[in-house]
């Protein structure tokens, strides 16, 4: 893009932000003359794309600002307005603890009262899934989440949910994104106190507070435990500077269990000036939670991200704690509640678990050994709260747990997307149930692997920002599907799955199927000679290709051998992809 095109779409920016600390960021880049700043932000629009927008805070329009919300929202509103009738036309909108989430929540609420739709506001923040919930308690046909997960602060979003409490799926995603793309300068807002005086802005809180705790609280499997021991577990606990806190204890207060939350990421903080990536996914933002959990001989650790939908554990190991990863914790949960429930007589013979292609067949294999029909569906909560959808529709599973490698989980059906508050609990009252079986949730991890198999995984993630980035991992995909690689890690590659076109590769016979009955997708898979698995996908709400390896043995073999076997795989097949990765980037 020349000057000249980047002088225009700058000064075009300034005419139509509201906001004047956006407006004047971009003034002032055009003052210094900085091209190269003006032209990451106005190489391109800022996508909405199938779940939103996600992008980096700040003026133009590739960027997070008062303007893309507005403009984002205008689209959803234009959408309601052609699909929904009149009297159905609600929506509710929420928002975490990132900067700038309460003013683009309430330009959203603006824009919705502009365009004649009733709209709930929280009056502060909460966590997704309390939005996910309050679009199914007030009746809702849409909702608007302003977070960007657990991505650095200088990020924030905007996800759109629709009326069954899931983020949208076909054909609202498609729909929604076509008329935020016909947005013109036709945005239609109103002031706070119009929306106030004609009942169409209603500031909410308790209304859904309430009833959320107690749903979360009634998930409890084993009540009297809980009543009778919760008081002797003890829990260390922190919300990252999120939209977590006052939920996560509450919930676990009133089950009686101890919970002594991390001082310095107890307020709710944008900056979060203790870590530097908000995610409980990494040890580097649970090292304070881990050094109160040693200081107060915890039982257990929990963080949540800033948008409290993703949970993270560590648990004691040898005077020292062990943090549990996304697909362990998935595994532990999984057979905690298939276990008890099938002991209780609650399990039934039409129950269903999901999760995702990415995620660990460990899961899946213990679901089916509780005789649990099992679905995978693409990376993305929303499929499996479309998955939810379809059983109810059709009446023919009850959905009894799901998650995703990527600390999401969801107990129950009263929210729609991955819910870190009820995973909280559901955790807490499983290393409980540990605790007075006389043995340690990693005791429980071990016993799953002897009967299952001893399973690993790998994430090996590379950021590629702005133009440059991007051109860098279509240039990847591009390649790996046209000249795919023949073995990874000294592993013959069996067969390749593409998710974009539907198919299965069988490269030791040489043919091609159409058999993926799933959407298409950016996501390629190699299953390798031994069994272990490769996915590689571009990520969808950040600048960066994913590689997730997952590498297995069998049951019954001694586990510190399993353990060392994997862990080769997973080195040797680390090198080769971080070459790979080396190679396309020159």
């Amino acid at each position: 893009m020349d000057k000249v095109e980047i002088l225009k779409k700058a000064d075009s920016y300034i005419r139509e932000e509201q906001n004047a600390f956006f407006r004047n960021q971009v003034q002032e880049l055009i003052d210094k003359n900085d091209l190269e700043e003006l032209s990451e932000r106005f190489y391109k629009e800022l996508d909405f794309g199938t779940g939103g927008l996600r992008g980096e805070i700040g003026g133009g329009y590739n960027r997070m600002n008062s303007f893309t919300v507005s403009k984002a929202t205008q689209g959803l509103a234009a959408y309601m307005v052609k699909n929904v009738k009149e009297e159905e036309r609600i929506a509710v909108i929420s928002y975490d603890s990132r900067n700038f989430s309460d003013t683009f929540s309430e330009e959203a609420a603006l824009v919705l009262a502009g365009n004649g739709i009733k709209t709930y506001l929280f009056t502060g923040l909460r966590p997704t899934p309390v939005l996910s919930f309050a679009v199914r308690e007030l009746g809702a046909t849409a909702g608007i989440m302003v977070t960007a997960s657990h991505n650095p602060a200088k990020y924030n979003g905007y996800k759109v949910f629709w009326s069954d409490g899931a983020q949208v799926t076909p054909p609202h995603d498609s729909g929604i994104i076509k008329e935020v793309r016909a947005v013109g300068d036709g945005i239609k807002k109103i002031s706070r106190e119009e929306a106030v005086r004609k009942g169409l802005l209603i500031m909410i809180d308790s209304e859904v507070d309430v009833p959320y705790e107690k749903m979360v609280v009634s998930q409890t499997l084993r009540p009297e435990l809980v009543k009778e021991r919760g008081k002797d577990l003890k829990i260390v606990y922190t919300p990252l500077h999120g939209a977590g806190n006052i939920p996560v204890n509450n919930a676990l207060k009133k089950m009686g269990i101890s919970v002594f939350t991390v001082p310095e990421q107890a307020e709710p903080d944008g900056d979060f000036p203790t870590v530097a990536f908000p995610n409980p996914e990494i040890s580097e933002a649970m090292a304070l939670a881990l050094k109160y959990g040693k200081e107060e001989h915890a039982d257990l650790i929990m963080g949540t991200d800033p948008d409290s939908d993703r949970l993270g554990i560590a648990v004691p190991d040898k005077g020292d704690f062990r943090l549990v990863t996304g697909n362990q914790l998935g595994a532990l949960l999984a057979d905690y509640i298939f276990r008890t429930r099938k002991e209780l007589g609650t399990l039934p013979s039409n129950g269903a678990f999901i999760n995702t292609i990415v995620t660990s067949d460990l899961q899946i294999k213990i679901a089916e050994a509780y005789g649990l029909k099992t679905f995978k569906v693409l990376t993305g909560f929303k499929y499996i709260g479309l998955k939810i959808r379809e059983f109810e529709e059709k009446d023919n599973y009850e959905y009894i747990f799901g998650g995703e490698e990527s600390y999401g989980f969801l107990v129950g059906t009263a929210a729609r997307d991955k819910d870190a508050v009820s995973a909280a609990t559901m955790t807490a009252e499983m290393a409980l149930w540990n605790v007075t079986q006389g043995r340690s949730v990693l005791d429980h991890l071990n016993e799953i692997y002897s009967k299952y198999g001893y399973y690993e995984e790998a994430l090996i993630s590379n950021y590629f920002e702005g133009q440059q980035g991007a051109a860098i991992m279509d240039g990847l995909m591009a390649q790996l599907r046209s000249d795919s690689p023949e073995s990874f890690g000294g592993l013959k590659v069996r067969e390749i799955i593409d998710y974009k076109d539907g198919s299965t590769k069988y490269t030791e016979e040489g043919r091609k199927e159409q058999n993926i009955d799933l959407p298409s997708s950016n996501v390629l898979q190699f299953i390798l000679e031994d069994g272990s698995l490769i996915t590689v996908r571009p990520s969808g709400t950040e600048p960066k290709i994913k590689f997730y390896a997952s590498c297995c043995e069998k049951p019954g073999m001694e586990l510190d051998k399993a353990k060392a076997g994997t862990a080769a795989k997973i080195k040797a097949i680390e090198v080769q992809v971080n070459e790979m990765v080396r190679k396309a980037a020159e």
